[in-house]
């Protein structure tokens, strides 16, 4: 993960997703067709927040968001997602 010259403003977190399971728990290999997008991510820069939100998470926080979470921007040939805090569901 390289350094990203990105910072989100309020409440507003960029996320690296990981890269979607290619095998199952049993063995068997998904499809690249058939392969769901994942919904596990890095936090790579957060926001300072806001006078009514406090960020919990951080940089280097492994989290989970929605399937439809985000908005999907590259840089550098990187693809990231940024979203609202209140998009996360969890830290893992």
């Amino acid at each position: 993960m390289a350094d990203v010259k990105i910072k989100p403003l309020a409440d507003r977190v960029l996320v690296e997703p990981m890269e979607a399971e290619t095998k199952t728990a049993s063995g068997i290999y998904i499809p690249d067709s058939a392969q769901e997008k994942p919904q596990k991510g890095k936090v790579v820069a957060v926001g300072s927040g806001t006078k009514e939100v406090e960020m919990e998470v951080k940089k280097g926080d492994v989290v989970l968001y929605g399937k439809y979470s985000g908005n999907e921007i590259n840089v550098d040939g990187t693809d990231y997602l940024i979203m609202r805090q209140s998009d996360i569901l969890a830290i893992l």
